[in-house]
C-alpha cells in the first residue's frame, strides 16, 4: 500500500525554499512555462486534497484563514477542506493529531473571521464604491447583508456554513460597526458548531470507513454542489428583485 502521508520534512523543504524557488522560476524560466506552473498552482487550491497533499497543515491553514475573511478568498474551499482535513487526519495521511489540527483550524477560522471585521470597520465603505471585479463583487457583500437583515447577528453562525457569505459576513459585520465583544462570541459559536460538525463528519467517517479515500472526489463534489445551491438560488432571486425594481422607475 502506497504511503499517502504528508510529512513535515516535505513540508519544511516547499516553504523554506520558497524565496529561492520563485527567484529562479523568474529570472531563469521561459514567460510560458511560468504562466503554466502559476496556472497549476491556482487549480491546487480549488481542490481540498491538492491543498493538503500539497502544503500539509501550513497551506491548509492559510486558505481557511483567506477564506474565513479576506474577500479575495471567496472562491477557495471552506466545507470541503474542513471536511477532508478530518478525512485525511483519520487514515493518517495528515501526518498530526487530532488536537493540533482541530486547534489550528480553530484559531485559523476564528482569526479570519476578526480579519474580515476589521477590514470592514477599516475599509468597508470605501470597498462598495469600487468597480466590480473578479476578486470582488458587490452582489456578494448585498448577499451577506440580506442575511443580516433577515437573521440579525446569527448570521456570523449560519453563515458558516454558507460559501460565499461565509467569506463577507465578517466584512458587513466591520462596516455595520457591529461591537468587538459581540461579534467574538457569534465567531467563537460559529466555528465550534463548523469544525464539530464538518471536520467531525469527515473524521469518523474516515474511522469508520478507511476506503472512502477511495471515493473523496465525489464527495468533495457533491458537497460544493450541496453547499453551493442556496447561493445561486439567493443571487438569482437578488437579481430578480433589482430587475424588478428597474422595471417600476419611469
Amino acid at each position: 500500500m502506497t504511503d499517502r502521508r504528508v510529512r513535515n520534512p516535505h513540508i519544511s523543504r516547499i516553504f523554506t525554499s520558497c524565496h529561492l524557488h520563485i527567484s529562479t522560476t523568474f529570472y531563469f524560466t521561459p514567460p510560458s512555462q511560468r504562466t503554466v506552473e502559476i496556472w497549476e498552482f491556482i487549480k491546487t487550491l480549488f481542490n481540498p486534497e491538492s491543498i493538503i497533499n500539497y502544503g500539509g497543515l501550513t497551506l491548509l491553514l492559510i486558505v481557511l484563514f483567506l477564506e474565513n475573511g479576506a474577500f479575495f478568498g471567496f472562491f477557495l474551499p471552506g466545507d470541503s477542506l474542513m471536511f477532508t482535513a478530518g478525512l485525511l487526519t483519520a487514515t493518517g495521511v495528515l501526518d498530526h493529531s487530532v488536537t493540533t489540527v482541530v486547534v489550528s483550524m480553530f484559531a485559523a477560522g476564528m482569526g479570519g473571521y476578526q480579519f474580515g471585521w476589521w477590514t470592514g470597520r477599516r475599509t468597508g465603505k470605501a470597498m462598495m464604491n469600487k468597480p466590480d471585479t473578479f476578486w470582488f463583487r458587490k452582489k456578494h457583500m448585498l448577499l451577506a447583508d440580506n442575511y443580516y437583515k433577515k437573521y440579525g447577528g446569527k448570521t456570523l453562525i449560519i453563515g458558516r456554513f454558507v460559501p460565499i457569505v461565509r467569506t463577507f459576513a465578517p466584512i458587513v459585520a466591520g462596516i455595520i460597526h457591529m461591537p468587538l465583544g459581540r461579534f467574538t462570541l457569534y465567531n467563537f459559536i460559529g466555528m465550534v458548531l463548523w469544525v464539530g460538525t464538518i471536520f467531525t463528519a469527515g473524521y469518523y467517517l474516515g474511522q469508520a470507513f478507511p476506503g472512502i479515500l477511495d471515493y473523496l472526489g465525489w464527495i468533495v463534489v457533491s458537497m460544493i454542489i450541496f453547499a453551493t445551491l442556496p447561493v445561486v438560488l439567493q443571487l438569482r432571486s437578488q437579481r430578480k428583485e433589482r430587475q424588478a425594481a428597474e422595471g417600476k422607475q419611469p
